[in-house]
């Protein structure tokens, strides 16, 4: 699941992006509503999670921009804002579904899972590069005819690098949007679980996808080039 967290709280931002993460998502981050609705129209996202209360432009405010472009990724709304009324404003403005705060971080993966479920097609399509294939269903690479098992962190990154083709990832880029903010992006944990990740991908006869960039980062790259 790619996801996008709208949170203007930096406590509760870490601890939903850390939790996302370590349960083996990728997420990007906007502490603002303006800066976000700018990030949801950009995408593509699997699902948007958005505080109501936020800076420039309200949580409904992003949900309606969403929804007056067109795009139709499931939002889950999370606020201290908990009577009936409020809920009804939330869903009234495109929402999905309604979390009030406090709750279990449990809870709000079940809300997801089943937003998932139940959200656009489009959002169980695999992911596709070259002849590898990533069923973000069944937490599955497939590449050329063989079924590839992920780790959690293994499907995080590929699926990272999936959405940035031919983009050069740095190392603290990574840490940042597969480990978390807090990680030590310096570790040798990336160049460890990349290299797990490619021994994967990149075993076989086929060329290698995933090349080094040395002094840079990693890059996904098709078949026909031969740097790396």
């Amino acid at each position: 699941m790619h996801a996008l967290l709208i949170e203007d709280d930096s406590e509760a931002a870490r601890f939903l992006v850390k939790g996302l993460r370590e349960s083996g998502h990728t997420v990007e981050h906007a502490a603002d509503g303006r800066v976000g609705l700018a990030q949801a129209v950009s995408g593509p996202f699997d699902i948007v999670i958005t505080d109501r209360m936020l800076p420039h432009l309200d949580g409904l405010a992003v949900i309606e921009g969403m929804r007056a472009k067109g795009i139709a990724t499931p939002v889950l709304v999370l606020s201290a804002l908990g009577s009936v009324d409020d809920r009804i404003k939330g869903l009234k403005a495109g929402g999905d579904d309604y979390l009030t705060k406090p709750f279990a971080f449990e809870e709000l993966l079940a809300r997801v899972r089943a937003l998932l479920r139940r959200g656009p097609a489009s959002d169980t399509v695999p992911l596709r590069f070259a002849d590898l294939v990533l069923d973000r269903t069944r937490m599955r690479a497939r590449r050329e005819g063989r079924e590839i098992p992920l780790t959690n962190r293994e499907f995080a990154l590929l699926e990272f690098f999936l959405r940035r083709p031919g983009e050069v990832l740095t190392r603290a880029v990574l840490a940042e949007h597969v480990w978390g903010t807090d990680f030590d992006s310096e570790s040798n944990v990336i160049d460890v679980t990349i290299s797990h990740l490619r021994g994967k991908i990149d075993r076989g006869p086929g060329p290698p996808l995933i090349h080094t960039v040395r002094g840079l980062g990693y890059v996904l790259r098709p078949p026909k080039s031969d740097e790396g």
